[in-house]
């Protein structure tokens, strides 16, 4: 991690790194944890290890044993630990290594945590959060490739929140780890590592429940989140080639969903396309495009089309790059939207 240059502020905390996202959200568990002593991280590796992709390094030597907590291999245990601890006023960061092994802790999570206000009534809250890195692109075996979002995404009680970049990891995962109700935090461990970016240690959190648009456009809305929005953004550049202008929205929370940024985005430019790596059936694309069609009809000048995984379990690495989507198949899906419009 490389301390660009401190801040004007008088605050000699606040500091700018270039740094990637897996440093941006070790740095965001950091700055919480000195804001707030009552929050701990807990997981398989956390402490001595620093974590699988050593998103927790250096965090037990700076606040010890009683707050950075390695537990057995054990993702229910992790889950129901960190529930009881947020219920009694504890504000818990459970890791699961992968994805892949978050399944063992669907039960606590929807049973429990995303209970927890209304069956209390409003007496008890679940200030948890829950990471884990997902998604494909590493070559990783089978059980570390999924993305599986949309499962916690359809659960009451639950915020789901995605980042794409090393600032949006910093500010969600501080915004998560402030909410008074839990919060699945997924990480694209793809791009865990893929880029830097100047992130100021000035512990400010970025609203949660709240679409970004990153780029205006006014032909086509190109809406994703995660990883994708590297491919995405990618895809808006070759598309301007072809005097095609795309305008760019990261979900980032994909529960709840803010589609009135979308709908605006749409409003403008008649068309919109959705980007995700997750399979294609029932995920989280088709949500959007349903509710455009609900409320977004007349605004639409061609179909909503939809650039995704498929509906088969992620590959092998040989053919893994052949099952995610790429910068092609987005420009060619958006291509295709500009010539049967309207």
């Amino acid at each position: 991690m490389n301390i660009a240059a401190k801040s004007d502020t008088a605050d000699a905390s606040v500091v700018s790194h270039k740094i990637t996202m897996v440093e941006a959200v070790n740095l965001a568990l950091a700055r919480a944890m000195q804001e707030d002593e009552n929050v701990v991280v807990l997981g398989e590796d956390v402490g001595v290890n620093g974590g699988v992709f050593r998103a927790t390094v250096n965090l037990r030597e700076e606040f010890g044993l009683k707050r950075v907590m390695d537990t057995p291999l054990a993702e229910t245990l992790i889950a129901g630990m960190a529930i009881g601890m947020a219920a009694q006023g504890i504000r818990p960061v459970a890791e699961i290594q992968f994805m892949g092994f978050i399944y063992a802790t669907m039960e606590q999570i929807v049973s429990h945590a995303s209970r927890m206000r209304n069956r209390t009534r409003g007496r008890l809250s679940c200030p948890m959060v829950l990471r884990a890195p997902f998604g494909g692109g590493i070559h990783a075996p089978e059980h570390h490739s999924e993305s599986t979002e949309t499962l916690f995404a359809h659960i009451p009680g639950l915020r789901v929140v995605i980042p794409s970049s090393p600032r949006r990891a910093y500010g969600l995962l501080l915004a998560a780890i402030r909410n008074d109700d839990p919060v699945v935090f997924l990480e694209p461990k793809r791009i865990y590592r893929a880029s830097s970016q100047d992130v100021t240690d000035d512990g400010q959190a970025l609203p949660l429940d709240t679409c970004f648009t990153l780029r205006e456009g006014t032909d086509i809305t190109l809406v994703s989140w995660g990883a994708m929005i590297q491919e995405t953004l990618q895809a808006a550049d070759q598309l301007l080639e072809q005097d095609i202008s795309a305008e760019v929205i990261d979900v980032a929370s994909i529960s709840p969903l803010d589609m009135a940024t979308i709908r605006t985005s749409v409003a403008k430019t008649g068309r919109c396309c959705i980007v995700h790596e997750a399979a294609r059936t029932h995920g989280v694309g088709a949500e959007i495009a349903a509710e455009l069609s609900e409320s977004s009809l007349f605004d639409l000048k061609a179909p909503v089309s939809r650039v995704t995984g498929y509906d088969t379990v992620m590959p092998y690495y040989r053919n893994e790059m052949h099952y995610m989507p790429t910068v092609e198949r987005i420009c060619e899906a958006a291509t295709i939207l500009m010539e049967e419009g309207l």
